[in-house]
């Protein structure tokens, strides 16, 4: 099974987010006063072949760990698998 697993990093809660704050300042306050406050991260997307969700999504994660595509004392990560029918991204 072919299963697509998004894997996004954000910097955790009440740590600075220096792009965020910036895309909040001169981008979206200029266009609206309802949004309270903006946070940037990394979006990557796999394509994971895999007997399970379950082992889909563990793969991601050693990925993101032992490749050190985040650091987690400043970052936290989010891991979404969803079955991909046909194998396209």
């Amino acid at each position: 099974m072919i299963y697509k697993v998004e894997l996004i990093i954000l910097n955790k809660d009440g740590i600075r987010d220096p792009e965020g704050e910036t895309i909040q300042k001169y981008v979206v306050e200029k266009i609206s006063k309802n949004v309270n406050s903006t946070r940037a991260g990394k979006y990557i997307l796999f394509n994971v072949e895999s007997s399970t969700p379950e082992d889909a999504e563990k793969t991601v994660k050693r990925i993101a760990e032992e490749g050190r595509l985040y650091n987690p004392i400043v970052h936290k990560i989010i891991v979404r698998v969803n079955r991909d029918e046909d194998g396209d991204y």
